[in-house]
């Protein structure tokens, strides 16, 4: 069981920067400042970070309506999906 804690660990960082991201993100499209590119956003989300990803985008109200990312970030989360359903049946 120790064996998980670093990975459960390095999630729970990966989670809190996707996060954090969309709430600096949004910030900073509220000051017209330079803001954290899409990419970036969808990065954060493809490497672990989904839950994060989708708790900043509800609570900052972030990219809910811009479907140009709402889809990458969808698919994203249904490609994580399959791939723990895939990994919990496993032999």
């Amino acid at each position: 069981m120790t064996d998980w804690i670093p990975a459960l660990l390095a999630l729970a960082a990966i989670n809190l920067a996707a996060f954090a991201a969309f709430g600096i993100d949004k910030a900073r499209a509220r000051r017209g400042e330079r803001r954290i590119p899409e990419r970036t956003l969808l990065l954060l989300a493809a490497i672990g970070g989904t839950p994060g990803a989708y708790a900043g985008r509800r609570l900052f109200r972030h990219k809910t309506r811009k479907t140009t990312f709402s889809r990458p970030l969808h698919l994203i989360a249904l490609a994580q999906i399959g791939f723990l359903a895939w990994f919990a049946t496993r032999p």
